[in-house]
């Protein structure tokens, strides 16, 4: 079985991609940074990410405000940057 979170339209998500989420009626949008895919890579590598990991799996990204976050990975959907190029 192939790794790898997917988004909420079934795309696999990667560290580099450009994700957003909706959140408190607005978005969320930034590149990601990690994906904590269970409980060992929480362990490993949640401390150097500067947010606190609970019930993996989730990603990480930092936001258009700069903030660290995390989300679970069936509530973001990739960004495309042509269709935001054209607002």
């Amino acid at each position: 079985m192939p790794r790898g979170l997917k988004d909420e339209e079934g795309r696999v998500i990667e560290v580099g991609d450009q994700v957003e989420t909706k959140y408190r009626g607005g978005k969320r949008q930034g590149e990601v940074e990690a994906v904590i895919e269970n409980e060992q890579d929480a362990k490993e590598q949640g401390p150097d990410l500067g947010v606190k990991i609970t019930n993996p799996p989730k990603v990480v990204f930092k936001d258009q405000h700069g903030h660290r976050v995390s989300h679970n990975p069936g509530t973001l959907s990739h960004v495309d940057p042509e269709t935001d190029l054209k607002e």
